[in-house]
């Protein structure tokens, strides 16, 4: 992530927001299409059902969070771990509509609009506190996809940030002014 210094709470989460989205579709695309599906064991969930949650919540929380509970009546969380979209295009349409709600409702925001009183569940928080909670939240889901794809992708694996034993090499061409982070 190409650090771009601001001092704007909202300028700064949403690059958060947009690295993690990044991190995870690249990692994606390294995946095969079963492997969106496959799990470690019964009790884990696949990349596909992580991404089935987190669009489930991203279409809960977001839309009109400023005037209306982020848990809306109509989400079932538990169904958001149960069969998640087949194809790699469906599940890729639900991932970009989650996000979609996500940046509609920051990208208008102020930083004044960050002491403003929200609800999620019924409990008030502020807006920094609502964004604080879903990055957390995101970029812990965003890290389980790529250890997953990871994991399948064994010795063919590309990495997504600096590679092992390659930290000196980035770090000269760094201070060469060669280097972008990904």
């Amino acid at each position: 992530m190409a650090l771009r210094f601001t001092t704007s709470y909202v300028e700064d989460s949403l690059s958060l927001f947009r690295y993690y989205k990044n991190l995870a579709e690249r990692a994606m695309a390294q995946a095969t299409d079963d492997q969106l599906l496959a799990v470690l064991d019964r009790e884990s969930n696949s990349i596909a059902v992580i991404v089935k949650h987190m669009t489930g919540n991203m279409q809960s929380r977001w839309p009109d969070f400023l005037t209306t509970d982020g848990e809306k009546p109509g989400r079932d969380r538990d169904a958001e771990f149960e069969d998640p979209p087949a194809t790699r295009k469906a599940l890729m349409a639900a991932w970009d509509a989650g996000w979609e709600c996500l940046f509609t409702a920051l990208e208008p925001l102020s930083d004044e609009d960050m002491q403003r009183t929200v609800t999620i569940r019924g409990e008030p928080h502020s807006v920094m506190q609502t964004i604080n909670r879903q990055l957390a939240h995101y970029a812990y889901h965003c890290g389980q996809i790529v250890l997953l794809a990871k994991h399948f992708g064994h010795n063919e694996w590309k990495s997504l940030t600096i590679p092992r034993r390659k930290s000196a090499e980035f770090n000269r061409r760094v201070s060469a002014g060669e280097a972008s982070q990904r």
